[in-house]
């Protein structure tokens, strides 16, 4: 079974595995949320739409200093 997008694409624009997972997470939360608060049908799950977004570029982490 192959996975779309390959990890190996997403680590291209994420730097770390873990970094990866709290991004995508993040992200499908607050896609969900507004799906719910709108009444929105999502057609894929919310962390789908979150992978399919950091894949095409368009969301990213941005450092934080502490």
């Amino acid at each position: 079974m192959m996975l779309y997008p390959a990890m190996s694409d997403l680590l291209k624009e994420v730097n770390g595995r873990y970094l990866l997972v709290n991004l995508a997470a993040r992200r499908a939360r607050e896609i969900a949320e507004y799906a719910e608060e709108n009444e929105i049908e999502l057609s894929e799950k919310p962390v789908s739409l979150a992978i399919e977004e950091i894949a095409d570029g368009k969301l990213a982490a941005i450092p934080t200093e502490d």
